[in-house]
């Protein structure tokens, strides 16, 4: 038997099929030859890589530069029997590494979840009877029948078609069901074209069909899709790569200090023991043990404030990753779509009336030429209109949440929503025209039609294609409703035309007489009908998102659409959201099938410039998402469907729809959007920089305060002076300035004007040389304010406990000045306000309490080495701290000013 994916299905005929797989229509496999097949093809399901053990998975958490140098410090402070300090910086590790550990475990459970949505039965033909059967146990040349409300248990190549429709969104993105049928296609036909298959997990929608299975478990499109998934990386957020650069980076500057540190003072003839405890200090110093908690704090802060703009975030990092965000790939349908069809435009009797309002809201007028006009007054509208309501079958209802739905077929929905607006109502007209008989659609003949008991006399109405229609029209409705001869050239043309916009087009027909009296046939429609007019329907795009996209694009972010649906509708949305440049007068979109010749270089170029990509297959997405990567983007993936999981999962950010999204693009995410929004993606983006800039503050004014303590450590040893600062003391400034003002900056509020900036250069460094140089002035001036009112201190006779607790008071103080300076980095407090983060403030007073009970209190006295001190010192404290305050301030003027 020939199988495997290396044929082209679609291309052969059906007895070519049959003839490769080795089986018979009406019979089917025996039971030796499925046996024999079992054990060549294995079960019908999706093999599941074996994972990581939890306990390694665990333990790869602690794999970090930045954690060596807090395990240092545990081990530190442990030697100098700390055992509170030492567990409180334990705990930091061990938290981090929890949220770490789950957030990677349940990015494993996105094949896991695929694999469940192959778990269902089928109905084959085995030996000449039908058997129900677990879909596991199909394989190649199964004789599978199926029918409405089936999900496809395989890859089928369909041998017999009756009615068969297909909800094929979940795999490809097509956005309405999709009609099949069992001829030959020719060999470079996209999937979502491929109209002679059915693929696993899709699911029937109406009709019957019978088909011979062509793949199985892994083999399958589905399975494909779950090797691209098990392919995709998963990459490190630009926060966790800036801050793994920079982890190690301070790895390697702290033991190089501590390194030179007791060398010097082991040559002046320091004993090794000193130098040994004065290399723990400097190196508890340099360690800013604060740092894992703020990003995490910072970070869960962010997820709350997205959380009530309808983002709901999975994994921490990806909070900073939208800040960074320079490209959004984004799908269509539901997304920057309502997901409801709706009439647009109407012609009858000769005029083009356009139709407002949007999605499945009654609410709505006609207009024509700019002029409201009623559709009651205008016969030959309300005929086409009535025409649409009654030949149909989908039903309009308010739920009790004043929502408007539809049961059935959309684009019939769209029809019924479109005749309200005019005020006719489908219980009134059946109470008056009875439905007597119904011609159903299919797809041979491309119409409906319904036969309905009038007050004089019956009438036919018909809906279906152009051609269909207008080929059995011979007359046409008038603008004030008379019959007169159809022009035939006319309605293709006007077809035409609308279709070009990108509108899906229905053409509306009647006919009056006896011939209909006694039921309805295809030969009582055949000709002679009067033609009644075109409804032009079209997904629209949501208003909130047409404005996000211009948000984005001023914020310098591309907004680029990835979609399976045609290349003609999907340009139509693209030009009414405005994704493309003002000045560009042709907007281009990329097909499947043209982006599957590109090479991989070619598609890194073509990429960037094209900002539509129509009728994609799973793995193009997953090359266009990479492609981005390789050009240095920062790449955010919207997506619903199992199409969507491996894109979702090698983005930087994958987002899935909460509402439509199946579990497996959920678990492939990073966030969910509640209300499956675009607009919730920038309002997402806006509060991932602020995040950002917040993290970014926190880290400016943090390490100044590591700097000081080192650099103080250094020169009390370079002058062979006694320790301005014991390890046990610089523990307590690190760790309680860090929780009671340096995290109240993640409270901050966003800074005006975020959005109007450009996207950061991901291949920026966390922190610029502007705010190098910054870090470097406060970490001197803490040096000099600590070490100078240490050995003056000293000078004035006091003693070696207040002199330190001058110091440690310098450092608190001077932390305490430099936040307000830090609560902007460019723009000065004074023009943004002292009061505008009452945590930050409520951190200021708590610290101030707690340092006067580090000074004064006896208990504190005895646990880390302090004594009281007098008014003169704290006068010289505030005005050290005031100096620090002042001289960042200058420096921001300065930079401004420039």
């Amino acid at each position: 038997m020939k199988t495997g994916l290396e044929n082209q299905w679609h291309h052969l005929s059906t007895d070519e099929v049959v003839d490769r797989l080795e089986t018979t229509v009406g019979r089917g496999l025996d039971g030796p030859e499925v046996e024999r097949r079992t054990r060549q093809f294995g079960p019908n399901a999706l093999a599941v890589p074996k994972n990581k053990s939890p306990l390694l998975l665990f333990a790869q958490q602690f794999n970090q530069p930045l954690v060596y140098i807090l395990l240092v410090a545990t081990l530190v402070t442990l030697l100098l029997r700390e055992w509170v300090d030492a567990g409180v910086i334990f705990g930091v590790v061990l938290v981090n590494a929890v949220i770490g550990f789950i957030q990677e475990a349940k990015a494993i459970k996105a094949i896991e979840s695929l694999s469940r949505t192959m778990i269902t039965t089928a109905t084959v033909l085995r030996e000449g009877a039908r058997r129900q059967i677990p879909a596991a146990q199909l394989v190649p040349g199964d004789i599978v029948l199926l029918q409405s409300g089936d999900k496809v248990p395989a890859d089928l190549r369909l041998l017999t078609v009756k009615e068969l429709q297909v909800d094929e969104s979940a795999l490809t993105g097509e956005s309405v069901p999709v009609q099949k049928d069992n001829g030959t296609q020719p060999a470079d036909t996209v999937l979502a074209d491929r109209l002679n298959m059915t693929y696993s997990s899709t699911l029937v929608t109406y009709g019957i069909a019978t088909g011979v299975v062509v793949a199985t478990g892994n083999n399958t499109e589905i399975g494909r899709i779950n090797e691209l998934i098990a392919s995709a990386d998963i990459l490190a957020t630009p926060l966790t790569k800036k801050i793994a650069r920079f982890s190690g980076l301070l790895l390697y500057v702290i033991l190089g200090l501590a390194a030179v540190t007791f060398f010097v003072g082991v040559m002046r003839g320091e004993k090794w023991i000193d130098m040994f405890m004065a290399v723990v200090a400097l190196a508890v110093g340099a360690i800013p043990e604060g740092l894992p908690a703020a990003v995490t704090i910072t970070l869960a802060i962010g997820v709350s404030k997205m959380a009530k703009r309808n983002a709901i975030i999975r994994k921490l990092p990806a909070v900073e990753t939208l800040g960074s965000t320079t490209v959004i790939c984004s799908d269509k349908t539901g997304t920057l779509t309502q997901n409801q069809m709706t009439v647009q435009e109407v012609y009858a009797g000769g005029d083009l009336f356009a139709v407002s309002g949007g999605g499945y809201d009654p609410e709505g007028d006609f207009s024509r030429e700019g002029e409201v006009v009623v559709a009651a007054e205008h016969p030959a509208l309300r005929e086409c209109l009535l025409a649409g309501l009654l030949c149909n079958d989908a039903a309009l209802m308010q739920g009790e949440d004043g929502e408007w739905r539809v049961e059935g077929d959309p684009t019939e929905a769209a029809l019924v929503v479109a005749a309200n607006k005019a005020g006719l109502e489908r219980q009134t007209l059946d109470g008056e025209m009875p439905r007597l008989d119904v011609i159903p659609f299919e797809s041979r003949h491309q119409y409906m039609a319904t036969l309905h008991g009038g007050p004089e006399s019956p009438v036919v109405y018909l809906k279906g294609s152009v051609e269909s229609i207008l080929a059995r029209c011979r007359y046409a409705l008038s603008r004030n409703g008379e019959i007169e001869p159809l022009r035939n050239e006319a309605g293709h043309r006007l077809a035409e035309e609308i279709a070009a916009k990108g509108l899906r087009v229905l053409a509306l027909a009647r006919m009056e007489g006896e011939a209909a009296t006694e039921g309805l046939g295809h030969e009582d429609v055949a000709a002679g009908l009067t033609f009644l007019g075109l409804q032009a329907m079209i997904d629209p795009p949501r208003p909130e998102a047409v404005a996000a996209v211009q948000v984005c694009r001023k914020a310098g972010i591309q907004v680029k659409m990835i979609t399976g649906d045609h290349a003609v509708t999907a340009l139509a949305i693209a030009r009414q959201i405005g994704l493309t440049d003002a000045g560009k007068q042709r907007v281009t979109a990329m097909t499947g099938r043209e982006l599957a010749e590109l090479s991989e270089e070619a598609l890194i170029e073509t990429a960037g410039q094209t900002p539509v990509f129509a009728r994609v297959a799973p793995e193009q997405k997953l090359r266009l998402v990479r492609a981005l990567q390789a050009s240095g983007h920062i790449v955010a993936m919207t997506g619903d469907g199992v199409n969507d999981a491996p894109a979702l999962r090698q983005a930087d950010i994958g987002v899935a729809m909460g509402i439509t999204g199946t579990e497996v693009a959920k678990e492939a995410s990073d966030m969910l959007l509640t209300d499956d929004n675009f607009s919730s993606i920038a309002a997402a983006v806006e509060e991932g920089r602020g995040v950002y800039d917040n993290l970014v503050k926190f880290i400016t004014w943090t390490l100044p305060t590591n700097l000081g303590e080192g650099l103080v450590i250094l020169a009390a040893v370079f002058a062979g002076a006694q320790l301005p600062i014991l390890p046990v003391q610089i523990l307590w400034v690190n760790m309680t300035t860090a929780v009671l003002l340096g995290l109240m900056l993640a409270f901050e509020p966003k800074e005006p004007g975020i959005m109007d900036r450009r996207p950061r250069d991901p291949a920026q460094s966390l922190l610029t040389g502007e705010l190098i140089s910054r870090i470097g002035l406060v970490g001197i001036l803490l040096l000099l304010g600590a070490f100078g009112l240490f050995e003056w201190a000293l000078a004035q006779g006091r003693s070696l406990e207040a002199a330190r607790t001058c110091a440690v008071n310098v450092f608190v103080f001077g932390e305490m000045f430099y936040l307000f300076n830090c609560r902007s980095l460019r723009s000065s407090p004074f023009r943004i306000g002292f009061t505008g983060n009452r945590p930050l403030l409520a951190g200021v007073v708590l610290m101030i309490v707690l340092q006067l009970l580090f000074t004064y209190l006896p208990v504190m006295q005895a646990a880390f080495g302090s004594t009281a001190i007098g008014m003169g010192e704290w006068a010289l404290i505030v005005a050290g701290a005031g100096v620090i305050f002042g001289a960042v301030e200058a420096e921001k003027a300065m930079r401004r000013t420039r």
